[in-house]
């Protein structure tokens, strides 16, 4: 009984490793000689295109059966319009990955859409190549010395489109907290934006994620530069802004209802580079890319790559993004009308 016990559990074992092994088989069968694409939610040398761009570098030879992989960009509403085409053009066989601003996995929530048209909860979520932190950039002659002068005077800062985070955070701060910030939006990145900076048509910029805050303003960390950080834009502090002294803007709630309605609007900003696939991609497809997404983000020739071009990689896994996508999703209903209410006639 003991030796047909043993062959039982053996049977199972090399059962199991048999599909495991079929599983990959098929994965790699259909990968091969195809080519993918990643598509970015954001023009050419915004934040999100450069972590496209550096995943898709490493990205191919950890995917079985080694595919192509281009990068394709598509910026356009602060990345609603690339989510979009993910949810609903793009072909459900895992050859199209996409990597977003988190915004725009919580543009319907904000905004009050119907679920049915696009909800963001049922994409095949690979991994998030960077838990990051927003900031405001301002220059060093605005007249906002800190961000409690806010309270008293005007800041001109420029955004993109709706269900922007550049649009949304200084809209959401300004009837959350009162702050007097002026948005002057429209323009198609945040590459533009930092152009009107220079040009000084617009004082500073909200809502931008520390990693492309450091491509983009690297004189932002020197004492000397022409700018600098006015606040994070998070609940827990980022050590290198800490040392630049920039405080966090919860501090600045003055009720404990606003402050838990804006920490309950910056939890999106744990998932900054969300990469993933649309629905119905056949799940040995999905598990695949999962497992090959969280190869990437480890691997030495990326992480070299990253540390040159100044970018962090702090990664997390695809269903640890799943779960806080549905943990938003599930927050209560009184908090997300008093969001809702903050960008009534953004949306």
């Amino acid at each position: 009984m003991r030796i047909h016990a043993a062959l039982a559990t053996l049977l199972c074992l090399s059962g199991g490793a048999t599909s495991a092994v079929s599983a990959q088989e098929s994965v790699s069968a259909f990968y091969k000689g195809r080519t993918m694409t990643i598509l970015a939610g954001s023009s050419a040398g915004g934040g999100v295109d450069v972590y496209a761009r550096l995943v898709g570098r490493h990205l191919g030879k950890h995917i079985p059966g080694n595919p192509n992989i281009i990068v394709q960009n598509m910026p356009g509403a602060g990345s609603l319009a690339a989510a979009r085409n993910l949810y609903a053009i793009a072909p459900k066989d895992g050859t199209q990955i996409g990597v977003v601003l988190s915004s725009a996995l919580f543009d319907p929530l904000m905004s009050g859409q119907d679920l049915q048209a696009y909800d963001p909860r049922t994409f095949n979520y690979l991994g998030n190549a960077n838990a990051d932190t927003s900031v405001c950039v301002v220059r060093k002659d605005a007249p906002v010395q800190s961000y409690s002068d806010l309270a008293e005077k005007e800041l001109v800062v420029g955004g993109t489109g709706p269900g922007s985070a550049l649009v949304d955070y200084p809209v959401m701060e300004r009837y959350l907290l009162g702050s007097k910030l002026k948005l002057i939006s429209g323009y198609k990145g945040s590459n533009e934006i930092s152009i009107a900076i220079e040009r000084n048509e617009v004082q500073g910029i909200c809502g931008l994620l520390w990693s492309s805050a450091k491509q983009q303003y690297p004189q932002a960390l020197r004492p000397d530069g022409n700018v600098r950080i006015l606040v994070q834009e998070d609940t827990k502090s980022h050590p290198a802004l800490a040392s630049l002294k920039a405080p966090l803007v919860t501090a600045f709630a003055k009720t404990p209802e606003q402050k838990r309605a804006l920490e309950v609007f910056l939890e999106q900003g744990s998932i900054s580079r969300p990469f993933m696939a649309p629905p119905g991609v056949p799940a040995d497809r999905v598990a695949a890319l999962r497992k090959a997404f969280m190869e990437t983000m480890g691997d030495p020739e990326l992480l070299a790559e990253a540390s040159k071009q100044g970018l962090d990689t702090v990664p997390n896994t695809g269903d640890e993004v799943q779960a806080l996508v549905n943990s938003v999703y599930g927050t209560p209903p009184e908090l997300i009308a008093t969001l809702r209410k903050a960008t009534e006639g953004v949306h």
